[in-house]
C-alpha cells in the first residue's frame, strides 16, 4: 500500500485557522502547547477532542473559560482512551441510523497518563481496533502534579521520586518504548515526531486521520520547569533531542518501520543533555557511568531501527 502525499509541503500550507486559542494559562515555552496548536492544523473536519487530567487539561479549561475551538471532552487521568473508543462507536451508530455525519476522534494525553495510569485502557482500544487517533505529548515525567518520574522518563533523569542524590544519581531504568508496544497489537500505523519538526508533525497527524483503524503519534514536547532550562530554549532542545539520535523520528505503517529524519552524523549527547537541569549530575565524575549507559542506549535504539528498516520485516 502505497502512502500518501504530504498534506502540507511547507510551514505556509498550513491553515491560518486557529483552532487552539491563546490566552490559556500554560508556561511560557510549553513544549505540549505547541504540539496541540499544531494538531489541531492538522485536521480535516468535524474533530472531538478527548484530554485527560494532565498539564494541558488544567492550564486550558480553566472554568468558565477554554482555549478549544473544537468539541472537547476532559476525562479521568486513566481513561482517555477508552472514552475516545466509546465516542467513536456512539457515533458510527449515530451515522447508521440517522446518516450524521462522521466526526474524527483524537485522544490527547501526556505520557503520564498515557505509558502508565491510561496504559491499559490503551491497550484494550487498540486491541478492539476502534478507528480513532491517539497521540501523546511526552515531556518526560508527571509534571502536572509536582514532577514525578514516569515510565517516559529516561535513564538518569532526576525528577522528585527519582532524585540525583549520592546513592541514586536519578532514575534507574530505561525509557519504555510505546511505539514498540503500540505496534505489536498490530496497529496501521504508529509513528513518532518532535515539536522541533512541525510539518513532519502535522502531516503524521494528517495521515493518521486519513488511514481506518486505531492509531498513536508519540510526540516529544519538552517542558520548561521540569526539564530546568530556559523558556526561549524548548523548539531547540526538541531539535537537539533529533539531531543527537536521543528522540528518533519514524513510522511504523502496517508493520513496516521508515526512518523520517536521518541523522547520519549525529551531534554529541552532551549538547541535548547539558542545558537541563535534570541532567546535570550526569556531568559529575561519579556519575559517568550512567552517562555512558545512557549514550549506549540511544545508540542501541538507533542501530535497532536503522537493522528495521533496512531489513524490511514486517513488525
Amino acid at each position: 500500500m502505497s502512502a500518501p502525499a504530504p498534506a502540507f509541503k511547507t510551514i505556509k500550507d498550513l491553515p491560518r485557522e486557529e483552532w487552539f486559542a491563546s490566552g490559556h494559562r500554560l508556561c511560557a515555552g510549553c513544549g505540549p502547547g505547541i504540539a496541540a496548536r499544531l494538531m489541531l492544523k492538522a485536521i480535516r473536519g468535524p474533530t472531538i477532542i478527548v484530554n485527560p487530567t494532565g498539564c494541558i487539561e488544567v492550564s486550558t479549561t480553566c472554568y468558565p473559560y477554554t482555549a478549544w475551538r473544537v468539541p472537547y471532552v476532559h476525562i479521568a487521568f486513566d481513561n482517555a482512551a477508552a472514552v475516545a473508543s466509546g465516542i467513536v462507536e456512539a457515533i458510527n451508530v449515530l451515522h447508521r441510523k440517522r446518516g450524521k455525519k462522521l466526526h474524527d476522534v483524537i485522544a490527547f494525553a501526556g505520557d503520564g497518563g498515557t505509558f502508565d495510569i491510561g496504559f491499559q485502557a490503551l491497550s484494550g482500544a487498540l486491541e478492539r481496533g476502534h478507528n480513532m487517533l491517539y497521540i501523546c505529548y511526552d515531556n518526560e515525567a508527571y509534571m502536572n502534579t509536582g514532577i514525578q518520574r514516569s515510565g517516559a522518563t529516561p535513564l538518569g533523569a532526576a525528577t522528585t521520586t527519582s532524585p540525583a542524590g549520592k546513592v541514586i544519581p536519578g532514575k534507574q531504568q530505561r525509557k519504555k518504548d510505546l511505539i514498540g508496544i503500540a505496534v505489536a497489537h498490530g496497529i496501521p500505523y504508529a509513528a513518532t515526531s518532535s515539536i522541533s519538526h512541525p510539518l513532519d508533525f502535522v502531516n503524521k497527524v494528517r495521515k493518521a486521520l486519513e488511514i481506518d483503524g486505531p492509531k498513536v503519534i508519540h510526540v516529544l514536547a519538552p517542558c520548561v520547569p521540569g526539564w530546568g532550562y530556559p523558556t526561549s530554549e524548548t523548539v531547540r532542545l526538541a531539535r537537539l533531542a533529533v539531531e543527537t539520535r536521543y528522540f528518533p523520528i519514524y513510522e511504523v505503517e502496517y508493520g513496516k518501520v521508515k526512518i523520517n529524519i536521518r541523522v547520519d552524523a549525529p551531534k554529541p549527547l552532551e549538547e541535548f543533555l547539558k542545558t537541563q537541569r535534570r541532567f546535570a549530575h550526569l556531568f559529575r565524575p561519579e556519575n559517568a557511568r550512567i552517562l555512558e549507559a545512557l549514550k549506549k542506549a540511544v545508540e542501541e535504539n538507533w542501530e535497532r531501527l536503522v537493522k528495521l528498516e533496512e531489513s524490511g520485516v514486517t513488525l
